[in-house]
């Protein structure tokens, strides 16, 4: 099998997406994300939606996303 192929059945099993290519893409634009090689604008730029939508999006997959660190994360909680 084909990397090409691979990447397509893996890129198939998101369901929150319609077609092959926006499901390739947002595959790519988490990991550029999560690395911090992007913001969630440009992100959401990307995939040609609002920073909400694809916030909610990662939300119903459950991907946990936040620039913030564990101690930001818990001093905000306490605001």
């Amino acid at each position: 099998m084909t990397k090409q192929k691979l990447f397509q059945e893996i890129a198939s099993e998101v369901k929150l997406l319609d077609s092959l290519e926006q499901k390739e893409t947002f595959i790519f634009i988490v990991g550029a994300l999560t690395s911090r090689l992007i913001s969630l604008k440009k992100a959401a730029e990307i995939m040609e939606m609002t920073s909400d939508k694809f916030l909610e999006i990662l939300d119903l997959m459950e991907i946990d996303f936040s620039y913030l660190s564990s101690e930001d994360i818990e001093i905000e909680k306490h605001w």
